[in-house]
């Protein structure tokens, strides 16, 4: 069994030990299926270790949705930085694919398994955030984009906007996550796929697209 931490860094680095290997585990196997001493035994150290860190599952669980959550708003925020609004919310979009992309078993966690409601009271991040807030980014952007005059007459609701458009690039980054190897379909380009959506989105959504 190795040595128990000592440092505050030593400790930070177990903690995150715990938090990847819950993660794998909760998705290949659910989370209700998972103990806590499986979780220990996958990185050799005892149950009582981890207790030391978290109270129990659902406390890691809620550890691994703030540290992946966090993930993707930092992933977005340089994004935040382009002036053209319309730009922006092309890039966030394109930007939030990457990260589901290159962290798969992050994705299906945070957005397709099976898991208690994310609940905000218990969250360490901030709701409304531009820094810790991936949902507030989107939104903020959409509206901006509405401010500028550049959606439809008819689109007045920015929440329904903005829900739009995340639904569109979930869905091709879901099935892309879950069916890339399936053999029953002759899958296009994922860039292809991504980059169709978008525009068929944003010639649905703006005035003058």
């Amino acid at each position: 069994m190795p040595p128990k931490p000592k440092t505050e860094n030593e400790r930070q680095q177990l903690r995150t030990l715990i938090i990847d290997a819950a993660r794998d585990l909760f998705v290949s196997r659910g989370v209700e299926a998972v103990t806590m001493r499986e979780i220990a035994k996958r990185i050799g150290y005892s149950a009582t270790s981890i207790y030391l860190h978290f109270a129990d599952k659902e406390a890691v669980l809620r550890a691994i949705c703030d540290t992946d959550f966090l993930a993707l708003a930092n992933a977005l925020k340089d994004i935040m930085q382009i002036a053209d609004p319309v730009e922006r919310m092309i890039a966030l979009g394109q930007g939030y694919a990457e990260f589901a992309l290159s962290h798969p078993n992050h994705y299906r966690l945070m957005f397709m398994a099976t898991r208690t409601p994310y609940d905000p009271a218990q969250s360490t991040l901030q709701k409304h955030s531009a820094e810790q807030d991936a949902y507030f980014q989107l939104k903020t952007v959409v509206s901006d984009v509405y401010a500028a005059g550049r959606f439809r007459d008819a689109l007045q609701d920015v929440d329904l906007i903005a829900q739009t458009i995340w639904a569109g690039v979930h869905g091709v980054c879901s099935l892309q996550i879950t069916m890339a190897c399936d053999k029953w379909v002759n899958w296009s380009d994922i860039s292809e796929r991504l980059e169709l959506m978008q525009a068929v989105l944003i010639r649905g959504l703006l005035r003058d697209a």
